[in-house]
């Protein structure tokens, strides 16, 4: 029997129109490593996550497309 918890996790499938995204897949989606995103986060130029729990964030997957959108104009 699946708990409520393992129902609404996030697909892995990095394809699919999740609006939540754990740092595994931000990183997989940025091309980023974790401490270069967590050091673009402290100098306010990484969109900041949201706190699902105690002890786990999630950024928009909006915010990263728009982010990446930026990086690429700015480039």
């Amino acid at each position: 029997m699946d708990s409520p918890a393992s129902a609404a996790q996030i697909p892995r499938d990095l394809d699919s129109p999740a609006l939540l995204l754990r740092i595994g897949a931000v990183v997989k989606v940025t091309g980023l490593g974790r401490s270069t995103i967590y050091r673009l986060m402290a100098d306010d130029q990484f969109p900041p996550p949201v706190r699902l729990a105690k002890r786990v964030v999630a950024w928009r997957r909006s915010d990263l497309e728009r982010w990446t959108s930026a990086q690429r104009a700015a480039h």
